[in-house]
């Protein structure tokens, strides 16, 4: 059996959308926080668990049986994240888990300033050292979240960011379909596997990109990180999430998320997006 967690979210919900099409329903569970959220998959005969990485006894019950668990990583920013994580790999462990597949992402790294990059380098080494066999699919940055990356360019014509570098930007809806092919290959994609796209954009690349699709002039400029960080909180973001973000770009400068890799495509069979299809979404 495949068991998935996170299903009512866009990335896991789409690799069951995929499982679907490649494995019976009766061969697939998926494990929710919101039991009710899964009705879409529990009407097409998708067995549905409670299961929450904050309740640690809710998960041994919901991995119960698992061939191949995917753990989607957790995105509750307000308790720490590598407890969750935890739970839920010695839950695995404790009901005799065949294997482990986590979404992680790439750039995983213990010296990265982007903090999830942190969180998910030290879920792998948790799953290096559980005992079971495990894949970590290391995706690319998610292409849309350029929407809000690239900030309030439509209104100023301008792109600032607080620090410049190459970036992977890759397609949410790509990477589930590359998890559920994983899934079911029968092949073992064994430790860190990186799923990209086909290249790694500059943010000033990517503003070329938008001018093109807008049809006019949007200029780029780099700012300094603190004065940005400044400009979000009057803008009305909170420190915390400015600061946050911030770490994101100052991984993109120092190159973490610059490299690509050529099974994403393979994997699903065609080009992967690119980030003009992307913005062709974002961009009317």
């Amino acid at each position: 059996m495949i068991i998935v967690t996170g299903a009512t979210g866009a990335l896991n919900g789409s690799t069951v959308d995929h499982l679907l099409d490649r494995v019976p329903a009766q061969e697939i569970t998926v494990v929710a926080r919101d039991v009710a959220k899964a009705q879409r998959f529990a009407d097409r005969g998708v067995a549905v668990r409670y299961g929450d990485y904050r309740e640690p006894d809710s998960l041994p019950a919901a991995f119960e049986g698992a061939h191949q668990l995917l753990l989607v990583s957790s995105n509750d920013l307000a308790s720490p994240i590598v407890p969750q994580h935890r739970a839920a790999i010695d839950a695995a462990v404790s009901v005799g888990v065949g294997r482990i597949l986590y979404t992680s992402h790439q750039g995983a790294a213990p010296d990265s300033p982007f903090v999830p990059a942190r969180d998910h380098f030290a879920t792998e080494q948790m799953l290096a050292d559980s005992g079971v066999a495990w894949t970590s699919l290391r995706n690319g940055f998610y292409a849309h979240s350029l929407a809000w990356l690239l900030g309030r360019w439509a209104e100023t014509g301008r792109i600032t960011v607080p620090g410049e570098g190459p970036v992977s930007w890759t397609s949410r809806e790509d990477a589930g379909e590359a998890a559920a092919v994983v899934l079911t290959s029968g092949t073992a994609y064994d430790g860190p596997t990186t799923i990209t796209a086909g290249a790694a954009p500059t943010f000033e690349e990517v503003a070329v990109m938008v001018s093109e699709r807008a049809g006019r002039t949007v200029t780029f400029e780099v700012a300094d990180p603190e004065e940005w960080v400044a400009a979000q909180v009057s803008g009305g973001q909170p420190e915390f999430m400015a600061r946050f973000l911030l770490g994101m770009y100052r991984a993109a400068e120092e190159g973490f998320f610059a490299g690509t890799d050529p099974l994403l495509k393979t994997l699903i069979g065609r080009e992967p997006a690119t980030v003009r299809d992307v913005l062709a979404g974002l961009i009317s």
